[in-house]
C-alpha cells in the first residue's frame, strides 16, 4: 500500500490498480491538489481498503485481480457505497466496454495509457481544490476533521484548546449550536496525554434523567424491565480517555446532584448494582445556554458550575468571525460540488453580499445547508442562491435585519428600548411569523414569546 501526504484531509481517492505507472501519475496529481491517494495492487488490499474510510473516488481496473474478478468488485462497491463516484480505468478502447462501464454505474471510463491530460477534468469533477484555509485538524479514526477558518478570535480559542489540553483540566466549552463546539473538545482530546485513550460522547439534551443515569454509569442485568444484560455505562468506556457531555446545562436538577459526586470522587455504582466502579476519565462538556444566568436563576447548580469549568472557552459564533465566511463556503463546495455534479469556479456577487448579510442563527451548520443547497438547485459555474428561493428568502431575513437597524435612529436609547425596536422590526418584517423572526433574531422561540409577553403587559404592543 502506498500513501501520499495529505495536507487538508479533505479528499480520498482509492486506486484500485496493479499499474506502477499509472499508480504514479495519479498519486503525483492528486498531490498537486491537497488529496491523499491510496493504493491497492490486489483484490485482497482492495477489499480491505474499501471499507476503511469514505471514498471521495475510485479508481478501478476490472482487471485487477483476473478478469472476472472486476466485475464482480464493481458489484461489491455499487451495493455498499452507492454514492462513490467510480472510474473504469480499461487496457483497451472499445466503445461496447465503456458503454457497460456506464450500464454499471461507473461516472466515467478511461484507456490506458492514462496521461495527464484525461485524468485532469476528471478530478476537477469529483476531487475539487478549491483553497479553504485550515486552523487545525483532528485525527479520528480513519478520518480527519478540519476547523476551517483564518479569524484572530477562532484562533484565539484553538491556541487555548491546545495549551489546556495538555493538562488534566476539566473544560466548558460554550456557544451557539453549530459553530463547531465539538470540534474543539476533539481538539482538546487529540492534543492531551489521553489521546491514545476513548473519546466518548453523550448528547445530555437527548435523554431523560433515567435513561442519562444508565447511559453513564451503565446498569446491572436485571435492574430494570428491558435490562436483560450488563452494560457498561460511557464513563466506563470512556477510562483512561475523555468524556464530552454535549449540552450539559439540559441535565435535570436531580441529575446534576449524581453527576457532582461521581465527578468529585470518580467512582459510581451501575444502576442496580452495588459494586464500586473507579475510573479515570477527563471531563469536556458544552452548552449553548448562558450558563452563569442558569446558575444565577438556580436551573444548575453552581458546584457542578465550578467542578465542570476548570477552564471555559467561548467559540464565536459565525456572524463574529466573517472573514471566515470565504474559506468556509469554498471548504463546503469542495465537499459537495462532487455530489451535485458540478463544476464551481466561483461564487456569484450577489450571492457572497447575501451571505455576508446573514446573522446565521444556525452558525457553520446551517452555512453547510446553504452551500448544499445552492449547489443542488442551481446550474452553470458559479454558486448562487437565486434557483432556490426558499433559501433566498430566508438569508434575506439577515439583510433586512440590519438594513432596519441602520434606519433606525437609536441614538440616546436604552439597550433594552433598542432590543424592543429591533425584536418589533422583525416581526414586521417576517409579517408576524415568530418562528423566522427568533431566527433572524438568532434567539429561541420561546425567548421570543416571553419578549411579546412582556411588552405586552407593559403596553409597549397591542394585544392581538
Amino acid at each position: 500500500m502506498t500513501q501520499t501526504g495529505c495536507r487538508n484531509g479533505f479528499s480520498q481517492v482509492l486506486i484500485l490498480d496493479g499499474d506502477s505507472s499509472l499508480n504514479r501519475l495519479v498519486l503525483e496529481t492528486l498531490a498537486q491538489r491537497n488529496a491523499r491517494g491510496t493504493v491497492a495492487a490486489d483484490l485482497r488490499s482492495a477489499r480491505r481498503l474499501l471499507g476503511h474510510c469514505a471514498w471521495t473516488l475510485i479508481f478501478l481496473n476490472p482487471l485487477l485481480a483476473g478478469e472476472d474478478e472486476g466485475p464482480s468488485l464493481l458489484s461489491e462497491i455499487r451495493r455498499h457505497w452507492p454514492e462513490t463516484p467510480v472510474i473504469l480505468v480499461s487496457e483497451r478502447d472499445s466503445s461496447e466496454a465503456a458503454l457497460r462501464a456506464i450500464r454499471c454505474g461507473c461516472a466515467d471510463y478511461l484507456v490506458k495509457p492514462v496521461c495527464a491530460a484525461s485524468l485532469e477534468p476528471i478530478l476537477e469533477m469529483y476531487v475539487p481544490h478549491h483553497a479553504a484555509g485550515v486552523l487545525a485538524s483532528v485525527e479520528e479514526g480513519s478520518s480527519r476533521q478540519l476547523i476551517i477558518g483564518r479569524s484572530r478570535s477562532l484562533g484565539r480559542v484553538l491556541e487555548a484548546a491546545g495549551r489546556v489540553g495538555p493538562t488534566s483540566a476539566p473544560v466548558l466549552i460554550c456557544g451557539e449550536s453549530g459553530c463547531g463546539k465539538e470540534l474543539v473538545a476533539q481538539l482538546i482530546h487529540a492534543s492531551s496525554r489521553r489521546s491514545g485513550g476513548p473519546f466518548i460522547r453523550v448528547n445530555c439534551a437527548a435523554l431523560n434523567e433515567s435513561l442519562l443515569e444508565s447511559e453513564l454509569f451503565g446498569h446491572e442485568k436485571g435492574a430494570f424491565t428491558g435490562a436483560v444484560f450488563s452494560h457498561r455505562g460511557r464513563f466506563e468506556r470512556a477510562h483512561g480517555g475523555t468524556l464530552l457531555l454535549d449540552e450539559i446545562t439540559e441535565t435535570p436538577a436531580g441529575f446534576q446532584a449524581k453527576l457532582l459526586r461521581v465527578l468529585e470522587q470518580m467512582c459510581f455504582e451501575r444502576v442496580g448494582g452495588s459494586e464500586s466502579v473507579r475510573v479515570n476519565v477527563r471531563i469536556v462538556s458544552t452548552t449553548n445556554q448562558d450558563i452563569l444566568r442558569l446558575v444565577g436563576e438556580g436551573s444548575f447548580r453552581s458546584d457542578l458550575y465550578y467542578r465542570l469549568a476548570g477552564l471555559r472557552l467561548a467559540v464565536p459564533p459565525l456572524r463574529e468571525r466573517m472573514e471566515d465566511l470565504p474559506e468556509l463556503i469554498w471548504y463546503f463546495v469542495n465537499q459537495y460540488a462532487p455530489e451535485a455534479g458540478r463544476r464551481i469556479e466561483g461564487i456569484e456577487r450577489e450571492t457572497l453580499e447575501l451571505f455576508e448579510q446573514c446573522r446565521w442563527p444556525g452558525n457553520i451548520r446551517q452555512l453547510r445547508n446553504a452551500v448544499r443547497t445552492a449547489l443542488i438547485l442551481g446550474r452553470g459555474p458559479l454558486l448562487s442562491v437565486s434557483e432556490a428561493p426558499g433559501l433566498a428568502e430566508e438569508l434575506s431575513e439577515g439583510e433586512a435585519f440590519l438594513e432596519v437597524a441602520r434606519q433606525a435612529d437609536l441614538a440616546g436609547c436604552s439597550l433594552e428600548e433598542v432590543q424592543r425596536r429591533a425584536i418589533l422590526a422583525t416581526l414586521d418584517q417576517a409579517r408576524g411569523n415568530q418562528a423566522r423572526a427568533a431566527r433572524t433574531l438568532g434567539i429561541s422561540d420561546r425567548t421570543l414569546r416571553e419578549r411579546i409577553r412582556k411588552y405586552r403587559q407593559a403596553d409597549l404592543i397591542a394585544a392581538d
